[in-house]
């Protein structure tokens, strides 16, 4: 999994519980079967496919939203925009009494270009110590000394597995007896330096307290985890083999004690086994339009059950924590409008959007007199978005286009993109940026929000095939703050005027959506999928989540210029 001790980047980055959006100015230049049944006639081919068919001893790294494409075995990121047959959304969501949709905070950072943005103090307070304990997180209990646990039977799935769906969960990898043993003996012994208890059937608890991971099944565990590295990890949870009260806390644990898990010998091999990204998933043109496809072809409706009414699936920026449900709405506005205000949105301005979403700050947009044109590669996604701007009598100002960034041609006084960059791939990053600068006026502004990582870390993952990829986010990569700021710096005209960052409100986003979706368990159940997709989805967020609690991922807002040679 993406878990590191977060490298602070030029002074700026900290780790994401500890960094709000804080309002500085950055230089432009630093043969076990669960079981198999005949193919449900209620459940959809979408709901339930699995990833690719051939399993992977890699990380797998929480990113940006997703899913499985089951039909041809993909995963599914979950940029709510995407998909069909969703209800249609509210065509400029609500705001939570109490709290101004376009609300501005007082304090003002470093100006650019003589306009001051306005500053958010309020953003970034850690979690209390005490509220993360109420919550289960790292909370000590003492360890069963010696207490041999007995075996429970194996839950499995609660609804039957189908084999063509999901091959690598139905049936374990061929294992050798010598294999499982030794990765038996190395997991034991990592898991019982940690802060938490590991529960295995049949023999005692290991661990120094804290979150409780229990293995139902150590064989079948050990088998996955030896062949498959931590890909095997995700889909023995998947499998059932394993599981916890608090999955977050014991991921969050997992994610801060990441270089303590694998043997440093391991870690100096870990380019001989490690798996490469299957060529078809690069991001080329065609390649971007074929995983932005897999990404996006589940039902809308399961998006719907756990967004709120806006659909805006990144992150929020909240008023203060614990974040509350009923505020997650006016979150997501608060959000929107600090990157139209960085971008000086406003009567008149000619906007490019990359990366439509649902539409929401499209829309937003519009609201303030801009002209908007919106690019997405996802056909459901322009269709759902049309219509939201049709119901808002926005389509004189909003143009909602089917169009690779690539492909985007005309010129904009100001370029917003909202964690879209994440599915671009280094080797695009370059086009991406220089796609911007042309695009841009002079003097024009842009404003993008990206997830992040520490830049060693990034470029020891880059190239591994990783459980993200191969169930959830096909083509993707979470860049570093240093590689965001080299790239735009060595391919464009572009200066870097401030960066914000708030890793902890994303962890509270993802928080809301989980708690969420695991409340309305029968109505995903009810949409078709089953429960192997529903513990996909699970882990994915709980893991996500974790990410960003243990300070390894971290969300950044950005404010770029191009400088006006007329002045």
């Amino acid at each position: 999994m993406r878990t590191a001790d977060p490298n602070p980047l030029d002074g700026h980055t900290a780790p994401a519980e500890q960094t709000p959006p804080r309002e500085h100015t950055t230089p432009a230049e630093p043969t076990r079967v669960h079981g198999a049944a005949a193919d449900p006639a209620h459940v959809h081919d979408s709901a339930t496919a699995p990833a690719r068919g051939h399993t992977t001893p890699a990380e797998p790294s929480p990113v940006h939203g997703a899913v499985v494409d089951p039909a041809r075995g993909r995963a599914v990121p979950a940029d709510p925009s995407r998909g069909h047959g969703a209800p249609a959304a509210p065509a400029r969501g609500h705001t939570d009494p109490g709290e101004s949709a376009t609300s501005r905070v007082r304090g003002t950072a470093a100006p650019a270009q003589g306009r001051a943005v306005p500053a958010d103090p309020t953003c970034g307070h850690p979690v209390p110590a005490e509220q993360a304990a109420a919550q289960g997180y790292g909370a000590p209990v003492a360890p069963a000394q010696g207490r041999a646990v007995p075996a429970d039977p194996v839950p499995g799935p609660a609804t039957p597995v189908e084999p063509a769906r999901w091959p690598d969960i139905v049936v374990l990898p061929a294992a050798s007896r010598a294999r499982t043993v030794v990765t038996a003996g190395l997991v034991r012994r990592a898991l019982g330096r940690l802060p938490l208890r590991a529960r295995f059937a049949g023999s005692a608890e290991v661990g120094l307290g804290g979150p409780l991971i229990e293995v139902r099944d150590p064989a079948a565990f050990h088998a996955r985890v030896g062949t498959n590295g931590l890909v095997g990890f995700g889909e023995s949870y998947m499998a059932g083999e394993w599981d916890a009260p608090d999955p977050v806390a014991v991921l969050t644990v997992l994610a801060g004690h990441a270089a303590e898990l694998i043997p440093a010998p391991l870690q100096r091999l870990r380019g001989l086994w490690a798996p490469r990204h299957p060529h078809d998933e690069r991001n080329t043109p065609d390649g971007s339009r074929a995983n932005i496809s897999r990404h996006y072809d589940l039902s809308n409706d399961l998006f719907a059950l756990f967004l709120d009414d806006t659909l805006t699936y990144s992150s929020a920026v909240f008023r203060g924590f614990p974040a509350s449900r009923d505020r997650l709405a006016a979150a997501q506005h608060r959000k929107i409008d600090r990157l139209l205000d960085l971008a000086d949105v406003g009567e008149g301005t000619r906007l490019l959007e990359i990366g439509t979403g649902w539409g929401e700050l499209a829309l937003r947009a519009a609201a303030r007199g801009a002209r908007v044109t919106s690019l997405t590669l996802s056909r459901e996604q322009r269709a759902l978005a049309r219509q939201r701007v049709s119901a808002a009598d926005l389509d004189e100002r909003v143009s909602i286009e089917l169009c690779d960034y690539r492909e985007a041609r005309g010129e904009y006084d100001a370029v917003v993109s909202v964690e879209m960059i994440e599915a671009v791939g280094a080797d695009f990053w370059p086009v991406y940026f220089r796609a911007l600068d042309q695009r841009l006026a002079p003097g024009g502004r842009v404003a993008l929000q990206a997830i992040t990582m520490p830049h060693e870390r990034m470029l020891a993952s880059r190239d591994t095939f990783t459980w993200i990829h191969k169930y959830v986010f096909p083509g993707g990569l979470i860049p570093s703050t240093r590689a965001i700021e080299e790239t735009a710096r060595d391919h464009t005209g572009l200066r870097l005027v401030r960066r914000d960052a708030f890793g902890a409100h994303y962890a509270e986003t993802l928080r809301l959506w989980r708690e969420r979706f695991t409340e309305r368990a029968d109505a995903v159940e009810a949409l078709g999928f089953d429960d192997v997709f529903h513990r996909l989805w699970t882990f994915y967020l709980a893991y996500s989540e974790a990410g960003f609690r243990a300070g390894y991922l971290d969300v950044q807002q950005y404010l770029f210029t191009k400088e006006n040679p007329g002045r």
